[in-house]
């Protein structure tokens, strides 16, 4: 049976994901609590695994219901962060701001979050896309490549590269626990996903290796058109304003619909 089999937020846009049992669907289109905040730096520019592998370094444990960040760097040690309340924050942006060795704030969105295409919605993959592509890699788990990802949707119960249907012409779309969930493209890949997870290193070949192997698997039928390079994975969707505040929850039965 195709259902959801993980919900993943990430609630500081670059650090480390929290699963949830159920999530709702935010005014903006994404998910609560994802990329709920992110770190600027006096540049304005955002702090993300694009731009330093130091966030690799920094472990995080978050607890929805305070909006507390638990947060460790193996030569700083940790410290605790009430994210939801000014204070908080600014305490924050001093401490991740010796972790990243600048000035940073720490900014909120409640509507959208910093995801990094705002018009749009949450990040779907397979269980079987990610067995699969981890298999590609000597030493690179499911999980790892899970992290690497940073999918918000996992869909199990289906084949590898299934959400590659849901974009192109006349592409469907599926339901989730009475949402509907549109494709609108696939996601073109970063740095990121070459590095271990928790050293930073990167994966030998791995872009080499993702590009050989993902045009040999290309599944016969996706609409090619729609994808402009191989160097892609995931889906990125979109939800109607119509199914906005719902709630999606892992177990939910998936179907694709017109």
């Amino acid at each position: 049976m195709t259902h959801i089999e993980r919900l993943t937020v990430y609630p500081v846009k670059a650090l480390d994901g929290h699963d949830r049992d159920r999530v709702r669907v935010l005014p903006g289109g994404t998910l609560a609590h994802d990329r709920e905040f992110a770190m600027f730096d006096a540049d304005g520019d955002v702090v993300n695994g694009k731009r330093t592998t130091r966030v690799h370094d920094v472990r995080t444990d978050y607890d929805p219901d305070d909006r507390t960040l638990t947060a460790t760097v193996p030569e700083m040690g940790g410290d605790r962060f009430a994210l939801g309340t000014d204070e908080g924050r600014d305490r924050a942006a001093a401490w991740f701001g010796e972790v990243f060795d600048c000035d940073l704030s720490v900014v909120r969105d409640t509507e959208t979050g910093y995801v990094d295409r705002r018009e749009m919605g949450p990040s779907v993959v397979s269980t079987a896309t990610l067995e699969t592509v981890a298999g590609w890699f000597d030493e690179v788990t499911v999980d790892g490549m899970r992290r690497r990802l940073r999918a918000n949707i996992e869909v199990g119960g289906v084949e590898p590269f299934w959400e590659d249907r849901f974009v192109g012409a006349d592409a469907p779309a599926f339901e989730a626990g009475g949402v509907r969930i549109e494709g609108v493209t696939p996601c073109g890949r970063c740095v990121v996903p070459e590095r271990d997870p928790d050293t930073g290193e990167t994966t030998p070949e791995f872009r080499d290796r993702f590009l050989e192997r993902r045009e040999a698997t290309f599944p016969a039928w996706a609409d090619r058109d729609a994808f402009d390079h191989f160097y892609t994975l995931m889906l990125i969707a979109h939800v109607p304003e119509s199914d906005r505040g719902a709630t999606l929850a892992v177990g939910d039965v998936v179907k694709t619909v017109s």
